[in-house]
């Protein structure tokens, strides 16, 4: 048997080997002193401890003490009470007793991982056959350049290069696993490509009637009950937004919207089981399509008020309520909640230079990205008690104009598309803040 008393000296703290190789050690006395945090694993070597007197210290229970509460539960020691001295709400409370610690020790952060040397417009990303895909629309280039996750080398390799003329979106699509790019260009028309697994590339697959879209400035791909559809928003001052339908051979064009409003993007959202579409514009507030079954067509329900100079809008949820993210260039950018069949603003967040406010999560974890073509952009993080987004890091991206997440391989990415600069990757990492 083996005993150490360390008892009334009034240490804060000891070293981590204090007790390394001490096998033999069967009972243990850190008592009477002023100890607030112990070094992680320190008890790991003391595999034959009986006793362990702990009395009469203020530990702080935050995530410093993570690890010694995960001991507390495995341990065959006998171990006195662990009072805890703070932080005030746990002032009291026994350590002992505590089932986690886990969400007070975890934060995240939101590292540069490399970046793609060109500018972009749009970044969208699909899953095919346990392949990740990322296609960037890079008007400078004339291409939609379609990367693969490369799973040994782990990072994004050239896959494909689809070639235009100003392309300014690329949109991916499958159906019934078949694999569609729609690529939407200022100039010579907007086309479709589809995967051909022979040539292991994109293939022209249809032309998208030049008549029809003038300026495309977004593209929303979505399923009604089991038909697919995308739509095209037309920023020209002539603008006509089309709506296609696939009906196994192709699309083709099946409903025309807002004409003359010059749209900047398209939104599908479902609002009480219901299928909508918002619209947003420069020249007017957002305005809500509702999908008639009836009819099988999109009519027009109603706007989104005092909401002007709208450049992008976005829908997202945190757990059952249903939000809008409305990105302004000028004036504050609004978060929007859908309450008792409405929109009402939660929160305003400065803007000036902003054309993108997007939302993204990582489990339980809710994001707001907000670009800026004068300054840093932000990223914020949901606060669940407050209710409001918070600031939460800054990141600097030219002129940026999507903010794209990207998961393969237990790894989570957010590209971030520039129109002035490299597109960016960002790796999402989780910081467990008791190590």
């Amino acid at each position: 048997m083996y005993v150490r008393f360390i008892e009334n000296n009034k240490i804060e703290t000891t070293s981590k080997y204090s007790f390394r190789g001490l096998r033999d050690l069967t009972h243990l006395s850190l008592a009477n002193n002023n100890i607030k945090a112990l070094p992680r694993d320190l008890f790991i070597d003391l595999d034959s401890l009986i006793e362990l007197d702990l009395r009469g210290n203020v530990f702080e229970c935050d995530c410093r003490a993570k690890w010694l509460m995960m001991w507390l539960k495995s341990t065959n020691a006998t171990v006195s009470d662990v009072l805890c001295a703070g932080p005030e709400e746990m002032k009291g409370k026994r350590l002992n007793d505590m089932a986690s610690l886990h969400n007070e020790c975890i934060s995240t952060d939101f590292i540069p991982l490399h970046s793609v040397s060109t500018e972009s417009l749009s970044v969208d990303t699909f899953s095919h056959k346990n392949d990740v895909y990322v296609a960037i629309a890079a008007p400078n280039i004339e291409s939609c350049m379609v990367l693969q996750w490369d799973h040994i080398e782990m990072n994004f390799r050239t896959y494909d290069n689809i070639t235009g003329q100003s392309i300014v979106g690329c949109k991916s699509v499958i159906i019934q696993d078949q694999v569609f790019v729609i690529v939407a260009q200022l100039f010579g028309g907007s086309h479709i490509y589809k995967f051909d697994e022979d040539q292991s590339k994109f293939t022209k697959f249809q032309d998208i009637e030049v008549s029809k879209i003038s300026k495309p400035n977004d593209i929303e791909a979505f399923q009604i009950g089991n038909d697919w559809f995308f739509i095209i928003a037309d920023s020209s001052k002539a603008g006509l937004s089309t709506l296609y339908k696939w009906n196994d051979k192709g699309f083709y064009s099946y409903q025309s919207l807002h004409e003359w409003f010059r749209d900047t993007d398209a939104e599908f959202v479902n609002l009480d089981g219901k299928a909508h579409l918002i619209l947003a514009s420069r020249s007017q507030v957002p305005v809500i399509y509702q999908w008639s079954r009836s009819t099988q067509k999109f009519a027009l329900q109603g706007e989104i008020p005092n909401m002007e100079d709208v450049v992008a809008v976005k829908a997202f949820w945190i757990k059952e309520d249903l939000y809008l993210a409305m990105t302004r260039y000028i004036g504050d950018s609004k978060v929007l909640h859908w309450t008792a069949k409405e929109f009402s603003e939660v929160q305003a967040l400065p803007s000036r230079g902003s054309m993108i406010l997007q939302p993204f999560s990582f489990k339980e974890r809710y994001y707001l990205a907000l670009g800026s073509d004068y300054t840093f952009s932000q990223v914020y993080l949901w606060d669940a008690e407050e209710k409001v987004f918070e600031r939460f890091k800054e990141v600097y991206i030219q002129a940026p104009r999507s903010f794209t997440v990207v998961s393969t391989d237990r790894r989570d990415f957010v590209f971030a598309s520039s129109f002035k600069g490299n597109t960016q990757i960002f790796e999402h990492i989780i910081i467990d803040l008791s190590l």
